[in-house]
């Protein structure tokens, strides 16, 4: 087990947990290359998520998961992220929203039993669709443009959703539209084999290619009213969604191995203007000690309030304002533990030859994954005002 997690590890099963997480970061590094060309998800970790039970861990026992604690679901994605940042980020979409439905009761139970089947015994991969290029993310409240128009017992849904992550190799999407005889917004459950459902590839960014979140486009799609699974209700506070720190565990999960691959590069390398390798340079000391006392600070505050979740479930509508702030700091301190680690290697940190340059990019995503650090501090600053 890395050092770095020994200390968040507290007994034999999440340790089981943490070597399940590495056992496919570990095959997931080597699919990196391809993803980074391609710009898609790979289907050789899908199945490694798939053989090693990975996708049912947050179903209850008797659905054939683990009911992993939120605690333990930042365990696993952290570690998982060392890997590989956007196989963590992707599935970890997947991992929230399957928590979400079981805890949160979110759908009827026979709509929920008929995806948590799925996912138990036949280990399906669902993501919700919900961004379009017209309403930007769908925390800001835009209404979403694709349409769902009753037709009998049916729904015909037509739109295009922007940023569906693993797009190509999910077996069903949950897809937001606005239903006109509700005149309310609704999600559906898509199954990938319905006709009229169909991927475009315009996935090509700086970060996290290899998340493939490319466009879903849903063309006369003809789907039976069972399958509009939620009708969000005006009016209403959502409730804080723990299962979002699947998010700041990935990013620091990316810091984590941008710090270890910094510091094994200091370690062995020596130029032949010293009589040691960097390690024993003083300002490189001072770089890696900065490294690790952000990280200590980030990790701590993200390990704390997924136990606070955990243990006082009554208190969860009340965490909506920490959930928030660890998600800002931990993209902003990876963002800077990435830049440090980046100054200790030198000019190599820009080379192909190293993965240096990929953490760069790819933590720079975590900027723009909600809630956006805006809202955060705009929401503390109200907040305060109130007092």
């Amino acid at each position: 087990m890395l050092p770095l997690f020994e200390s968040f590890v507290k007994n034999e099963r999440q340790r089981n947990l943490v070597e399940k997480a590495a056992r496919i970061a570990s095959r997931a590094k080597e699919q990196v290359p391809d993803t980074e060309k391609q710009a898609t998800f790979s289907s050789n970790t899908l199945q490694d998520l798939k053989s090693e039970d990975y996708v049912s861990l947050p179903l209850p026992e008797s659905y054939g998961g683990e009911d992993i604690s939120l605690y333990e679901l930042v365990l696993l994605q952290e570690r998982l992220a060392v890997g590989d940042g956007s196989t963590a980020l992707s599935i970890g979409w997947h991992m929230g929203i399957v928590m979400e439905l079981s805890e949160q009761k979110l759908w009827s139970q026979e709509k929920f039993e008929m995806i948590a089947k799925e996912v138990g015994e036949n280990k399906k991969v669902v993501n919700r669709a919900a961004s379009e290029a017209a309403t930007g993310s769908p925390t800001r409240g835009g209404i979403p443009e694709t349409k769902a128009v009753r037709d009998g017992d049916y729904y015909i849904v037509n739109g295009r959703k922007t940023f569906t992550t693993m797009a190509t190799v999910l077996d069903y999407y949950i897809v937001s539209a606005y239903v006109e005889d509700k005149k309310a917004v609704g999600w559906f459950l898509i199954s990938r084999e319905e006709p009229g459902v169909s991927v475009e590839h315009t996935w090509n960014t700086l970060g996290m290619r290899g998340t493939g979140s490319d466009d879903l486009v849903l063309t006369d799609v003809k789907l039976h009213e069972e399958l509009l699974v939620e009708v969000n209700e005006k009016g209403g506070k959502p409730s804080p969604k723990g299962w979002l720190l699947h998010i700041p565990a990935c990013y620091l999960g990316i810091a984590i191995a941008a710090r270890n691959d910094a510091i094994e590069f200091a370690k062995n390398f020596q130029p032949n203007s010293l009589n040691t390798t960097i390690s024993e340079v003083p300002h490189v000391k001072q770089k890696i000690g900065e490294m690790d006392m952000k990280l200590l600070y980030a990790r701590n505050f993200m390990y704390a309030i997924a136990e606070k979740w955990d243990q006082y479930p009554d208190q969860r509508s009340k965490l909506g304002s920490e959930l928030a702030v660890v998600k800002t700091v931990a993209t902003n301190v990876a963002n800077e533990v990435v830049d440090i680690a980046m100054r200790i290697v030198g000019g190599r940190g820009l080379s192909k030859d190293y993965r240096f340059e990929q953490y760069y990019r790819d933590v720079r995503a975590g900027l723009h994954n909600p809630p956006m650090d805006d809202m955060v501090i705009q929401m503390l600053a109200n907040q305060a005002l109130k007092e």
